[in-house]
């Protein structure tokens, strides 16, 4: 990102349009989010999932791979996962089992992640030809633009030949910022009928464009 704001700048956007032209995925480094806060989402993330949801995760796991047909397991996600809603309204104070710590975080975090996804819907807009704040507005219905953030567990599967993670899917949104774990490499992508990995990299962030932004 901090490319953007140089002599490269041109070369950058360049970089941005063929991203976004040709593949629909890129990763972002130098962000403006800082380690020190991404470090305190993850940690603050798995303890939550250790202490909330790992036994329920495991008996719903139990009871699926035991009783479900082959057919009904290889149609199913292998995510324990719950949803944030930040904009319009927040349902934070909803989530009881969220202790202040996560939720003071995960509300730091949201705010810069919004930030930052503003302000690349106006370096989408810059290469497009549109007028700054385009898409924001096209993207606000009456009651202003939708916005969360979907918090994935991804526990160890004791039949792994049974299940494939997350089925192929597209997202419907706009434009989504993935914070994925930099260890464990699990995404991948479908370009021209092949699925590629997308490589962990340390504080980046990886930029998805959904649906609408395709439309």
């Amino acid at each position: 990102m901090e490319k953007l704001q140089g002599r490269e700048r041109e070369k950058a956007m360049e970089l941005l349009r063929d991203a976004c032209e040709n593949w629909g995925f890129f990763e972002l480094l130098n962000h403006g989010i800082s380690p020190e806060l991404m470090d305190e989402v993850e940690r603050l993330t798995k303890e939550h999932y250790r202490k909330c949801r790992e036994q329920k995760f495991k008996e719903f796991a139990r009871k699926a791979l035991e009783n479900g047909s082959k057919s009904e397991v290889a149609d199913m996600d292998w995510e324990s996962t719950f949803y944030l809603r930040h904009l319009p309204v927040s349902n934070m104070s909803e989530l009881p089992d969220m202790g202040d710590d996560y939720r003071k975080v995960m509300k730091e975090f949201a705010a810069k992640l919004e930030m930052l996804a503003e302000r690349l819907l106006d370096l989408l807009c810059e290469n497009l030809g549109l007028e700054q704040g385009y898409l924001k507005k096209a993207f606000c219905g009456s009651k202003g633009p939708s916005f969360g953030t979907k918090v994935s567990s991804y526990p160890p599967c004791p039949h792994p030949e049974l299940i494939k993670g997350l089925r192929a899917h597209t997202d419907a949104g706009g434009i989504i910022l993935l914070f994925q774990d930099d260890r464990i490499s699990g995404l991948q992508l479908l370009k021209e009928d092949q699925w590629i990995d997308v490589p962990p990299m340390r504080y980046s962030i990886v930029i998805n464009l959904g649906d609408q932004i395709e439309v």
